[in-house]
């Protein structure tokens, strides 16, 4: 019979992501997680397998804990609101992020998953649904008027991905609240509905 497991699955979990989100997966070794983790590398292989395990799960768990939870929150908004909403908290998250770290589904986007197939469908799994919230935020919008219907749905959506991305990136190197402020003014200018005069 199987021993129960003797710590927080949770708990290390965290510690994991901690680690690679601030290291980055090549220069994190399974001694690393091990110690970060507060467990022997033999706990950690019998609990979640080899060093590409631990960080899928590491990925997985950070982006329930991030995309998953804020889409959560602000899907239920007024389409306008959730979109201004989700991009001030990801602005005050890159500004507020002392060491730099960026976003580790970013981060895995240009460390990773270039080299790996799997990560490649993953992260690309993940942009996707990040693409949908927009999508149906701005159809939503368009549908009641409060947002432009001058462009299609599809394209303003990629178009706020392709600005969060361009967010996350920049602020790894240059956190500066108007630069980063300066990149969303214009695409909430092609959201905002005509007025008649």
């Amino acid at each position: 019979m199987a021993r129960p497991r003797e710590f927080d699955e949770e708990r290390v979990l965290e510690l994991a992501v901690e680690q690679f989100w601030e290291r980055g997966y090549e220069a994190t070794s399974i001694r690393d997680l091990a110690q970060a983790m507060g467990l022997t590398t033999a706990s950690v292989y019998n609990a979640f397998g080899d060093k590409r395990a631990v960080y899928r799960r590491a990925l997985d768990f950070y982006v329930e804990r991030s995309f998953g939870d804020r889409v959560g929150r602000f899907e239920s908004k007024p389409p306008l609101l959730a979109i201004k909403a989700f991009f001030d908290e990801i602005i005050d998250r890159s500004l507020g992020d002392a060491k730099r770290k960026g976003c580790m589904l970013v981060n895995s986007a240009l460390e990773v998953a270039p080299h790996d197939e799997e990560f490649q469908r993953v992260v690309a799994g993940v942009l996707i649904q990040v693409e949908g919230f927009f999508g149906r935020c701005v159809q939503k919008g368009q549908d009641d008027g409060t947002i432009s219907d001058r462009q299609n749905a599809s394209d303003l959506a990629r178009t706020l991905l392709s600005t969060l991305l361009g967010i996350r990136v920049l602020a790894r190197t240059r956190p500066e609240r108007e630069l980063l402020e300066g990149l969303i003014r214009p695409v909430f200018w092609l959201l905002e509905p005509k007025t008649t005069t």
